[in-house]
Order: structure tokens, then C-alpha cells, then sequence
């Protein structure tokens, strides 16, 4: 059965109560201090960028960039930052925070382009499901006649 199936039998609505919750993110890019200049220069190639909001923070080697987890992703914002030649902080401490932003992020939004699951009355899909379907377990014949005696 389709999950689509599953949910129209069980009459589930797909609104979700609050759309959108927490999309928006806050994340800093750090980058190596050299070549020099490279801040700058990402500083105006990410401001071309339509929804993608960029400050400079105190530390002369970072940026702080805001998005719609809907719109882009750390890990797409880096990768085009890396092909176009800019050298981001490679640090151990650096590649932990990146490993669990981009899962982060790839989870949510995953579950924004799914419809909401089945939590309660899961049950009743399958009893829905077994009431429509055709199926081999029906005896035509008078209950007297089907009793053993």
C-alpha cells in the first residue's frame, strides 16, 4: 500500500500545525588566513546571493551568513565557496561542526518535503484497507451452517 493510500484511508490531514519552524539559520564561516584578501572577496560574492543574508563578525577570518534551510545549505554554501578558490578553516574542531550542521540540515529538510507520518491510529489503515480490498476470508454461507456441531 502507498504511503498517500495510508494516509487518505486513515483521513490524516498533511498541513503541518506550524510550517516553516526553524528554518532559518544562523551559521559562521571561518576561513585560513591565507591567501589575504579572501574574506573580502567572499564577503561580496556571497552578497550577490538572493536570500542569503552576510555580516562580518569581529574575528577577521569569519562571516556570519543567514538562509532558509528551504534555499540553501551550509554544505552547498561551502562547496561553492571551496570551487570558487577560497580556503575554509580545515581544523578537527571545524570538520565535527560541519559533519553535524550538514546532517542537520540534509534531516530537515528531508522532513519538510515528507508528508507527516501516521503516529496515531496507525490501526485504522489497516482496518480501512481490509474493509475496501477483496479478499478470500468471506463465507457466503448462513452462520447456522458455518458453526460445527
Amino acid at each position: 500500500m502507498r504511503r498517500e493510500t495510508a494516509y487518505k484511508l486513515a483521513g490524516r490531514q498533511h498541513d503541518h500545525p506550524v510550517v516553516g519552524a526553524g528554518i532559518r539559520k544562523e551559521r559562521e564561516l571561518r576561513f585560513k588566513a591565507l591567501p589575504p584578501g579572501q574574506v573580502e572577496a567572499a564577503f561580496r560574492s556571497l552578497c550577490l546571493l538572493k536570500g542569503l543574508q552576510v555580516e562580518r563578525r569581529a574575528n577577521p577570518l569569519a562571516l556570519t551568513v543567514r538562509y532558509s534551510v528551504l534555499d540553501y545549505s551550509l554544505e552547498t554554501i561551502e562547496d561553492a565557496l571551496h570551487e570558487a578558490g577560497f580556503e575554509l578553516d580545515n581544523t578537527l574542531y571545524m570538520k565535527l561542526v560541519r559533519a553535524l550542521v550538514y546532517f542537520c540540515e540534509e534531516t530537515q529538510r528531508h522532513n519538510l518535503a515528507s508528508p507527516e507520518r501516521l503516529i496515531k491510529q496507525s490501526n485504522e489503515v489497516y482496518i480501512q484497507a481490509w474493509n475496501h480490498h477483496q479478499h478470500g476470508d468471506h463465507d457466503d454461507a448462513p452462520p447456522e451452517l458455518r458453526e460445527y456441531k
